[in-house]
């Protein structure tokens, strides 16, 4: 199915107070940025919290048209919105998410999920490359990795796509298992374990371990042989390694 839906099932994912003035809305594109509106009358705008308050943009929302909104409270002037539907949830970016994890569920095709401290984002535009011929694929656009931009990503895919690749970043611990509930990645990448985002890891094990969290459910995991990793690696997940150094991995690269 194409990314549709109605003002109940928007409901049902949320399950939070709502004011439905429009009950017949349907819901086609998920909004965070006033200035990039698409299409206004089936846009659900997120008011997410950021260095401005997203509230202060809804007049101008409602003048272009949008009457969808996810808040974490009310505004004040409700009355002003007489043709508007609000979603009141405690958390905005954790309803960014619940969207998207209850999109990616409807799709059972595989999808390839890409992690590591370096290289992700052309990682991902390679196998696209690779495997686009064979394959109509939903994918991140540029570098869309972060609790933001991966929702974002998936709620791209559609009834045409038969395969997907996403990529996660991560800057600090109980991040990637919010991803990876998203993403749902069937096959694993990772690229590398480098000083990116150091510092919001208490130790390089720590961080190997979060990312690894991202293919908790993955068949097989892809990634340059390190014995580190491997000793991380849950045993539940199948593996298949690359190295330039170590002869006993799976794939051994040389040069001529």
């Amino acid at each position: 199915m194409e990314f549709k839906y109605d003002v109940k099932a928007i409901q049902d994912i949320f399950h939070c107070e709502s004011i439905i003035a429009a009950p017949h809305a349907t819901i086609e594109w998920l909004l965070i940025d006033s200035r990039k509106i698409i299409r206004a009358s089936s846009s659900l705008f997120f008011a997410l919290k950021g260095k401005t308050d997203a509230m202060q943009y809804l007049p101008f929302l409602v003048k272009q048209g949008v009457c969808n909104f996810v808040v974490s409270q009310l505004p004040s002037n409700i009355k002003d919105y007489p043709n508007c539907n609000f979603y009141v949830v405690a958390d905005t970016l954790k309803a960014l998410q619940l969207i998207a994890t209850a999109h990616r569920k409807q799709f059972d095709i595989p999808v390839i999920g890409i992690t590591g401290s370096n290289g992700k984002t052309i990682v991902k535009d390679w196998l696209y490359q690779l495997l686009n011929p064979e394959y109509a694929i939903a994918r991140s656009p540029k570098s869309y990795n972060s609790q933001v931009g991966v929702p974002l990503s998936v709620i791209g895919i559609n009834e045409q796509h038969n395969f997907g690749i996403f990529e996660a970043g991560i800057s600090t611990i109980a991040e990637m298992e919010k991803l990876e509930a998203i993403i749902r990645p069937t096959i694993g990448v990772l690229t590398n374990i480098g000083s990116a985002h150091d510092e919001g890891f208490a130790s390089t094990e720590e961080k190997i371990k979060e990312k690894l969290r991202l293919f908790d459910r993955s068949q097989i995991l892809i990634y340059e042989k390190n014995d580190l990793v491997e000793t991380l690696i849950p045993a539940t997940i199948s593996t298949f390694s690359w190295s330039c150094t170590a002869a006993d991995a799976d794939v051994f690269l040389t040069k001529k």
